[in-house]
């Protein structure tokens, strides 16, 4: 897989080549530290939990965001062809593009570290919890970008893209809430509660993490990366 690395490192170095990575960033830790601390102070109790509450929420937004160039706009000024008769495979491109997507994530995270340490200098915050939180933003994030990059496959349109990855990522969260098991019947209840992303997501942020949750994160995960290299081949 070390032909993935320069796949890397040309998608990693592209975010910053546009003002895509610093509009992205700004809005982000604007838009998710503002809902947090506005609530904060308001509750007045030193938990970082209504902050991981709202992480799947804003990423349902932004991440879409961050995949739907990746294909899209090799299809649209024509560079997948090149990028098809480079000595690599189509797992490589698939996972080097990937890889870049997630490190940019990271770092989207990793400014938010501040905030912790701001509610540990005002209270005696659950360090278990927001390590858990942490774990699973990673986690549903990783899982956001998989079908994200998948469905910038399907396309040469940026907006359409990304549409279609909000739609499909929306659903795929809902899939186990109450609300829409209430109607299934009983003998469904059990397989759509495990395929939603937003019931694994509350378990591991809430500090207890369960390997059926990392089983399930790292199959989605999976399955939507095979589906993004067989994608790929057919293009080819």
């Amino acid at each position: 897989m070390k032909n993935a690395i320069p796949i890397f490192k040309r998608e990693f170095a592209g975010y910053f080549n546009s003002p895509i990575a610093y509009i992205y960033l700004t809005v982000y830790l604007g838009l998710s530290s503002w809902l947090f601390l506005k609530g904060f102070f308001v509750i007045g109790e030193a938990s970082m939990r209504p902050f991981f509450d709202l992480v799947p929420w804003i990423f349902l937004l932004f991440i879409p965001a961050i995949t739907m160039r990746l294909w899209a706009e090799e299809k649209k000024v024509g560079t997948m062809e090149l990028l098809m008769t480079l000595p690599i495979t189509d797992a490589e491109a698939v996972l080097g593009k990937f890889l870049a997507s997630f490190s940019f994530l990271l770092l989207s995270l990793s400014l938010t570290f501040v905030l912790p340490i701001v509610i540990a200098a005002l209270g005696d915050p659950d360090a278990g919890q927001i390590v858990g939180g942490y774990l699973g933003c990673v986690l549903i994030g990783a899982a956001y970008l998989a079908i994200g990059l998948f469905i910038s496959s399907l396309t040469e349109n940026q907006i359409v893209a990304f549409i279609i990855s909000v739609v499909g990522i929306f659903g795929l969260f809902i899939l186990g809430a109450d609300f829409v098991l209430f109607g299934l019947p009983d003998r469904l209840v059990p397989i759509f509660s495990f395929l939603g992303l937003g019931g694994h997501f509350d378990s591991v942020s809430r500090g207890v993490v369960d390997s059926r949750d990392l089983v399930y994160y790292f199959s989605v995960i999976g399955f939507f990366l095979y589906l993004n290299v067989k994608s790929i081949e057919a293009r080819r």
